[in-house]
């Protein structure tokens, strides 16, 4: 098969993917193997690439937000059928053994495996997934709509759900990318009114015709207290921003993988009231579940940008230089 893989993590100008030839991948028991259609260009892949977080092995396979067709069965797979569309997900797999799987919080396993991190992920032609960590995906959803759901849309749901807000509450969105403008829509979708805070002006722009209550640069204080905020740019500088704009009580939710250092804190203006920080790690089948099921009842509407599956370095540099708003989608077909 054709796959893109890290051959040395680095700045994405200087060409850390590297297009060749791997062997097929053959499932295992209770693996499907699956062909890839669509893959979303997640800001993690960026991460990947560029070293801030090292792969975990020689020459891996980015990409996380897989749009695919099961067209082989493993051992004592049973759960998919021959030509089912379905989708993988950043989660690959986790132990089922460890305290924190034991008491629902999967997403905290002590010895849990990452697609496009762990194991090979869908920048490829084929790839191989766990039957129980594959989701059917709701067909109101194209291969390219769907895609950025796997990844963006379910993070931004827990990170929606970690950050307490309150119904018809007040939302403050850090960042406004795959994600953020996906959470912005079940937010709004659940009565809230959402205020967004990015460098951008097309993704304000976006933000306001998504419905946002407002939309203004990165370290701009909302109109009004915000009841929670949702930290979806890397940037730890928003941190003290983001937390002097909570009211009392409110909680920050950070949802990247990586951040940037956080300025020291002030205890008084930032923290006391019982302002709350937290982080978002991951996610469960379970979120992965109620998610999609959202997601098809909205229906959310995706804002993605098509890139031949071929360009997929030039879609990362784009993503990296902020040239385009929402989600970027590799497609095999283009």
């Amino acid at each position: 098969m054709r796959a893109w893989w890290v051959e040395e993590p680095g700045p994405i100008a200087s060409g850390p993917l590297r297009l060749g030839e791997r062997p097929d991948p053959a499932p295992g028991p209770n693996e499907v193997l699956l062909s890839v259609r669509a893959c979303g260009v997640c800001r993690t892949d960026l991460h990947l690439s560029e070293g801030d977080l090292p792969p975990r092995g020689p020459r891996m396979i980015p990409g996380h937000e897989v749009v695919a067709e099961v067209v082989g069965l493993g051992a004592g797979s049973s759960r998919f059928r021959l030509g089912d569309r379905v989708g993988a997900a950043w989660l690959a797999r986790t132990c089922g053994s460890c305290r924190f799987c034991r008491r629902g919080a999967e997403n905290l396993c002590l010895n849990p495996t990452f697609n496009g991190w762990d194991t090979d992920g869908g920048y490829a032609e084929l790839m191989v997934a766990h039957q129980d960590y594959v989701y059917a995906l709701p067909e109101v959803f194209s291969d390219e709509k769907a895609a950025p759901l796997l990844c963006a849309g379910i993070i931004g749901y827990r990170a929606l759900r970690c950050s307490g807000l309150p119904r018809g509450g007040r939302l403050g969105i850090y960042g406004f990318g795959g994600s953020a403008h996906l959470t912005a829509q079940m937010a709004i979708y659940e009565g809230a009114s959402v205020y967004v805070m990015t460098r951008s002006a097309a993704a304000q722009r976006l933000a306001l015709e998504l419905g946002a209550q407002f939309a203004g640069p990165a370290d701009a204080a909302p109109p009004e207290l915000l009841d929670s905020a949702i930290l979806f740019a890397p940037v730890g500088a928003l941190v003290p921003v983001a937390l002097r704009a909570l009211d009392r009580g409110g909680t920050l939710a950070v949802a990247g993988i990586h951040l940037s250092d956080i300025p020291v804190l002030d205890y008084q203006k930032d923290l006391f009231q019982e302002r709350h920080l937290r982080s978002v790690t991951a996610n469960t089948r379970a979120d992965g579940l109620e998610f999609l099921a959202l997601a098809g009842k909205i229906p959310l509407n995706p804002t993605t940008v098509a890139y031949p599956w071929t360009e997929a370095p030039r879609a990362l540099l784009d993503l990296s230089r902020d040239r385009f708003t929402g989600a970027a989608v590799l497609l095999r077909s283009a």
